[in-house]
């Protein structure tokens, strides 16, 4: 199994507005054929600053599927998104 964990921080313009929007559509990629276990996140509530403000925690059966996760368009129309509303980006795959 892989896990794939990108977190976000986000621009201070529109930020409440934008961390729900990430959320409804990070919960829609979930539905996508290939992803097992997901997960979309936000920072917990008196958390430090210093922490992404949104996370999507997302595991696949192979790296292939990954692939393929990552080249489809709703993966891209949603990069799109998140391009446009983040300062920073952090991301990483696992095997378990």
């Amino acid at each position: 199994m892989i896990r794939h964990i990108c977190m976000f921080s986000l621009k201070e313009e529109n930020k409440e507005a934008n961390i729900a929007e990430f959320i409804r559509r990070g919960r829609e990629l979930a539905k996508l054929p290939g992803i097992g276990s997901a997960r979309v996140e936000r920072k917990m509530e008196g958390a430090p600053n210093a922490n992404y403000d949104v996370a999507l925690i997302f595991d696949f059966d192979s790296l292939e599927a990954l692939g393929e996760y990552q080249v489809s368009p709703e993966h891209v129309a949603f990069g799109k998104f998140v391009g446009a509303i983040r300062k920073e980006r952090a991301c990483i795959d696992y095997e378990f």
